[in-house]
């Protein structure tokens, strides 16, 4: 079971005089990069926040945001009532005009109007916290659904590779005959007497080089250990990324000791399928 660390999640909480909205987004990154808008009545409540993502997500850039909409009359600004008048008294001595424009002049000077700061109400972000909690969840499903359209991929391409190194396995015995006829071939265009015995010992020993059994074994390993990761309880996308590193290394090796293009071509093929595995590594959690 694997997750994308692509994904989308939200949760709308209605409250007497407001509508909370929380949103999370999340794209691939190495780390958790996370950036957390919300209103400053919130702040205080932001180290928590991190905390709880950081356990729930794990990795990823994720964006979260908690939007409040007014759905009633509920103000914190307050006009200071004693300043507007004393602002009013002196606008008299310095110009005509009715109270209705002098109110008008002195609104807009300092400290004519009052903020009251917010207090957070605990009963009130219980309410809030518990649907950050159901955003998360929906984020993971989401995550969850994109991480099985990648493991049915991941499988396929496996698969793939998997069938070509059965035909690089069946075509091995005829690649080391090929290369048997060669040597044979170039010894006795030089027309030159040769030890038969000795020829052959240098043979095996030149074969050897070009031996591929170890890397067809270990690339074979390295397959099905990629399968069963997968399917393990735990997401764990570095370890897949690990693990398709040694599967390209000994891809590699048996593409330079091939030295037989009917293999070499089956190699690519190879390459081809895992570089594609390595890009949609980068999305899995």
């Amino acid at each position: 079971m694997i997750y994308s660390m692509t994904g989308y999640g939200k949760s709308v909480l209605q409250l007497p005089t407001k509508k909370v909205t929380i949103e999370l987004k999340s794209l691939n990154s190495k780390n958790l990069d996370l950036n957390a808008r919300m209103p400053s009545i919130y702040r205080e409540k932001e180290l928590a926040i991190r905390k709880l993502l950081a356990d729930k997500l794990e990795r990823g850039k994720v964006d979260f945001s908690i939007y409040v909409e007014a759905t009633a009359e509920d103000t914190s600004t307050q006009i200071n009532t004693p300043v507007v008048k004393q602002y009013m008294a002196q606008l008299r001595q310095v110009v005509d005009g009715s109270d209705i424009e002098l109110l008008k002049m002195a609104v807009r000077f300092p400290d004519a109007l009052n903020t009251v700061r917010e207090e957070i109400d605990e009963n009130e972000w219980q309410l809030i916290e518990a649907e950050i909690h159901k955003a998360v969840d929906d984020l993971n499903n989401h995550r969850l659904d994109e991480g099985k359209v990648l493991e049915q991929d991941f499988n396929a391409r496996v698969s793939t590779i998997d069938n070509i190194l059965e035909q690089v396995i069946a075509m091995d015995p005829e690649r080391i005959q090929g290369v048997r006829e060669r040597l044979l071939k170039g010894v006795e265009e030089l027309k030159e007497k040769y030890d038969e015995n000795r020829f052959e010992q240098e043979l095996v020993y030149y074969i050897e080089k070009f031996d591929i059994t170890e890397e067809k074994v270990r690339l074979k390993n390295h397959l099905n250990y990629f399968t069963e990761s997968i399917n393990s309880k735990d997401s764990n996308g570095k370890k897949l990324g690990f693990i398709s590193q040694e599967m390209g290394r000994e891809i590699n090796t048996i593409g330079s000791k091939s030295n037989y293009a009917p293999m070499q071509q089956l190699v690519v093929q190879m390459k081809d399928e895992l570089e594609k595995i390595k890009e949609q590594l980068l999305n899995v959690l």
